[in-house]
């Protein structure tokens, strides 16, 4: 047996054989030592002993598998945590050790999830900070750079020969694209109506935004009354709204994408469904392990899968505190 196949055997297996071999080893003393039993072996005490050993080697191993469930138990725990699902804990029973052994366990897990919320706030929070800081550079230096670049092609068109004004008005309209690009770009990264206007009018230019330049239908459903929300819990709201539009976009092969916000109880709900090929097998990627850190910053229930109609349902739920009701 390769040391890589010896690791393989479970701790259960390795105890258990450890006391077969001993419990086995006695036996045969037992069976072929003078002192103990008849010379020759008469059958009756061969099968006595024998179903001693045989009684002694099933209690052993029930008492085994009961009293090591609980670290069967931790293995595929630890084997598939995922800090950015929250909660996995094992209940705190056995005999022995075990409950103190389960219950550092899940403090561990209750410290790397609380370390991991703060990690995770500080990094957002230097994101944001950063996509203002270019959102704002890219408004103020580009913008206004491509701003007088169109008004001096539109000087030199006007005194150009003819025959060069139909080249320059081209230059001039990829021009103005390119500032549009940046323009929507710096939305993009700095969502200004969110702080001005709010959540519903800044959902409903982000939808009509993707609408415009990818050429998905975008439906959009927002209640009109919605519980008031904190400013990070409508940041978060935008940008996994924003997220999920975007993988539509570039993943899904969809036609269409629907939008909503609603209010349930206790909570207000966004939901982003499309009606393209949906997840599949692929795994996570970075962008939705994002919706995830997001979620957790304001300790919000996040749901991806594939909708009961077909495609990709991205299902975000945030709390409402009492008093925001």
């Amino acid at each position: 047996m390769s040391e890589e196949t010896a690791f393989t055997v479970s701790l259960f297996w390795r105890i258990f054989l450890l006391n077969a071999l001993v419990l086995g080893a006695a036996t045969v003393l037992l069976l072929w030592a003078p002192v103990t039993v008849s010379v020759p072996v008469l059958v009756t005490e061969a099968v006595v002993l024998v179903g001693g050993l045989l009684v002694m080697l099933v209690a052993n191993a029930a008492l085994l598998r009961v009293g090591l469930a609980p670290l069967g138990r931790m293995s595929r725990v630890m084997a598939t945590v995922d800090l950015l699902r929250p909660g996995q804990r094992l209940p705190t029973a056995g005999h022995g050790g075990m409950p103190e052994l389960i219950r550092a366990f899940n403090e561990m897990l209750d410290r790397l999830e609380a370390e991991r919320g703060d990690s995770n706030a500080r990094a957002l929070s230097a994101q944001e900070a950063e996509r203002r800081r270019i959102a704002q550079e890219l408004h103020d230096e580009v913008g206004q750079s491509m701003t007088a670049v169109l008004l001096e092609l539109k000087r030199v068109a006007d005194r150009a020969p003819e025959e060069l004004r139909d080249e320059l008005r081209l230059v001039q309209e990829i021009t103005r694209e390119s500032l549009d690009e940046v323009r929507r770009i710096a939305r993009r990264l700095r969502p200004g109506v969110l702080e001005d206007l709010g959540l519903l009018s800044a959902l409903a230019a982000l939808a009509a935004d993707y609408g415009t330049h990818t050429g998905l239908t975008v439906g959009r459903r927002f209640d009109a009354e919605l519980p008031r929300l904190g400013q990070d819990a409508e940041l978060v709201l935008y940008r996994v709204a924003q997220e999920g539009l975007t993988n539509t976009a570039r993943h899904s092969d969809a036609t269409r994408v629907d939008i909503s916000l609603r209010a349930a109880p206790g909570s207000v709900v966004l939901t982003v469904q499309d009606d393209g090929s949906g997840l599949g097998r692929s795994r996570e990627g970075a962008g939705i392990r994002g919706m995830r850190e997001r979620a957790l910053l304001v300790g919000a229930d996040l749901e991806i899968g594939t909708a009961p109609e077909g495609g990709t349902r991205v299902r975000l739920s945030v709390p409402v505190a009492e008093g925001e009701r």
